[in-house]
């Protein structure tokens, strides 16, 4: 062998030698893995000093003490991980591995969901057994408990509470505290306003919903982005408390489940989808998504939430949601009575103990009279006019709340209208026509030989007959407040057509068969209030043997100044050629 041969198998051993030096030995594997298995067993034991429970969506979580006080942590979450983590340290003084960390979680998690019980978990605002749990949300985790008696604080509540990062702690409230307190702080143009507002925030307060959404409209400079904020922090305060509206239902979902108040800011527009979502928010919904890394198993997140929109428009312009909103509007404020916005604040927290303690007064009433509590009318949203009608007289007068919510309704009715071209268009069709039957298509071309051609052509006129229908649909509740009676009807013949019949509020089918196109007779001119409810007193047109055309339903009637004319044609249909073939009168909504 050479020389140089015997260099190269002299480097090639070194380097053999130096693989194996680094390469560990199935021995030293088996030392790893057994250091690893200690390490789980470690973690492991120290979580058997939590206690381990799972939520209705087999969720884990761990109550832990960590000095002297009860704690509610989600197992997956990052607060867990540490506490889990400060327990190994201190009885190992080192570290846990990563994988041993995720190992441990995994058996945690397992022991939570099937050996542990199943409990309700709460973000701020909780309810068990009739009482009403609000969470404080301060280091102490300390919470109020109220019930018909009055309200205390509790050090350990029977609810758990989940602490969702960007929470901020509310303030110790105050006994013998005045709700007028706040008025000074909020920039509401009526008495009744501020019932309203009120009314919203001891809602938020109730541990379930339904909840209205809160919908503040007013042009610059009238303190929206201030009220909303200064409302939510009065229930659920927030590091970031207004935001933008999610681009997405999933987004809206995970905010409404880390948060009880939602607050959006500079609302300009509401896409279809955000009102279904708003409305299914409202009223309690839900939303799954599949989890990652997985092609089965779904995250499925629930909640109701109290929502607040504030933007210059009036973004609400769908029925359905308008139904569950109570809508305010802010008028500017003047010059010389702006103040800084530092001062207010600093004002509103000194405030905010008193203000708190006057609420939790007024919930304590309502659980107290809320069995005893009737309203003559349910409206859409009956739990929460029950709710605050039971809690009203902790401040004002019996039936204060129910009239300030009929009249938010009313004005609601004919703002929501008045930006649908269909209702609109609608309105003035019946006006000409009280009843009338057909098909959606003849309805659509109909109404649009009334309207003005580019309304007719934006995006806001439906194209087919059945978007008019879905949109007479929605709007039917508002119409029949106003008189107005939308049916739909199958045929279930051969031909199966869909009829659409329109007819005076009031009236059954077999009443109105008979008349023309000039409908019942009327006054020539009859005013009344505007109490879309009715009342004892109220008064409804009636048809020629004295029967109420709109019973319940408050109109006004005037004659029109166009000369009537059966048509040169012999028909007597009011939308032919010639404009002046109208009824002798029509409504005036």
């Amino acid at each position: 062998m050479s020389t140089d041969q015997e260099k190269l198998v002299a480097q090639l051993v070194d380097a053999a030698s130096e693989v194996a030096d680094v390469t560990p030995s199935a021995t030293d594997q088996g030392t790893a893995k057994s250091a690893q298995r200690k390490q789980v067993d470690v973690l492991v034991d120290l979580a058997a000093g939590a206690d381990l429970f799972h939520d209705p969506n087999n969720s884990a979580y761990a109550d832990v003490v960590v000095a002297g006080r009860r704690k509610t942590l989600r197992v997956a979450g990052r607060d867990f991980q540490d506490w889990l983590c400060r327990g190994y340290y201190e009885r190992t003084r080192s570290a846990p591995g990563s994988e041993a960390l995720k190992s441990a979680l995994g058996v945690i998690e397992a022991k939570a969901r099937y050996d542990g019980p199943e409990r309700r978990v709460f973000v701020r605002v909780g309810e068990l057994e009739g009482r009403i749990y609000l969470d404080l949300g301060d280091d102490t985790w300390r919470a109020v408990e109220v019930d018909a008696a009055g309200w205390r604080m509790v050090d350990a509540p029977p609810v758990r509470f989940r602490r969702a990062s960007g929470m901020k702690a509310l303030p110790v409230p105050v006994q013998g505290g005045s709700i007028e307190s706040l008025r000074q702080y909020l920039n509401v143009r009526s008495d009744a306003d501020f019932v309203l507002v009120v009314s919203w925030t001891l809602a938020a307060l109730r541990g379930r919903g339904p909840y209205p959404l809160l919908v503040v409209s007013g042009e610059q400079g009238s303190a929206k982005s201030t009220f909303s904020d200064l409302v939510r922090a009065l229930v659920d305060p927030n590091v970031a408390p207004l935001r933008a509206l999610p681009r997405e239902e999933r987004d809206l979902f995970v905010a409404a489940n880390n948060s009880h108040v939602l607050a959006f800011d500079n609302v300009s527009v509401l896409a279809p989808w955000m009102s279904d979502t708003l409305c299914r928010l409202s009223t309690g919904g839900a939303f799954a998504t599949r989890q990652l890394y997985s092609d089965q198993d779904e995250i499925l997140f629930e909640a109701a939430r109290p929502v607040i929109l504030n933007g210059i428009e009036d973004v609400v312009g769908r029925p359905d949601l308008a139904d569950r909103a109570l809508f305010l509007h802010l008028d500017p404020i003047e010059e010389g009575k702006r103040r800084l916005e530092a001062e207010l604040r600093k004002e509103f927290e000194v405030e905010r103990p008193v203000i708190l303690g006057a609420l939790l007064d007024a919930v304590a009433v309502g659980l107290r009279r809320l069995p005893h509590t009737r309203l003559s009318k349910l409206p859409r949203m009956a739990d929460f006019a029950i709710w605050g009608a039971a809690c009203e007289t902790a401040f004002w007068p019996e039936g204060t709340f129910e009239a300030a919510y009929r009249g938010n309704r009313d004005e609601a009715v004919e703002n929501v209208l008045d930006a649908d071209p269909i209702a609109i268009a609608l309105r003035e069709f019946f006006n000409l026509n009280p009843t009338w039957e057909g098909t959606a298509a003849t309805l659509l071309a109909r109404l649009g030989g009334i309207t003005d051609q580019r309304i007719v052509g934006s995006r806001e006129w439906p194209k087919m007959p059945n978007a008019l229908s879905g949109r007479l649909r929605r709007a039917a509740p508002y119409l029949r407040k106003l008189g107005i009676e939308v049916e739909f009807e199958r045929d279930s013949g051969r031909a199966r057509t869909r009829t659409i019949r329109i007819r005076p509020a009031g009236l059954s089918s077999s009443e109105t068969s008979g008349m023309g196109p000039s409908g019942p007779s009327v006054p020539s001119a009859h005013h009344s209030t505007n109490d879309l409810d009715g009342g004892p007193d109220r008064t409804v047109a009636k048809t020629s043997d004295g029967r109420e055309m709109r019973a319940g339903q408050t109109v006004r009637y005037e004659p029109l100044k166009r000369a009537i004319s059966d048509g040169a044609d012999g028909t007597d249909d009011p939308f032919g050629d010639r404009p002046e073939t109208s009824p002798k009168w029509r409504t005036r909504i």
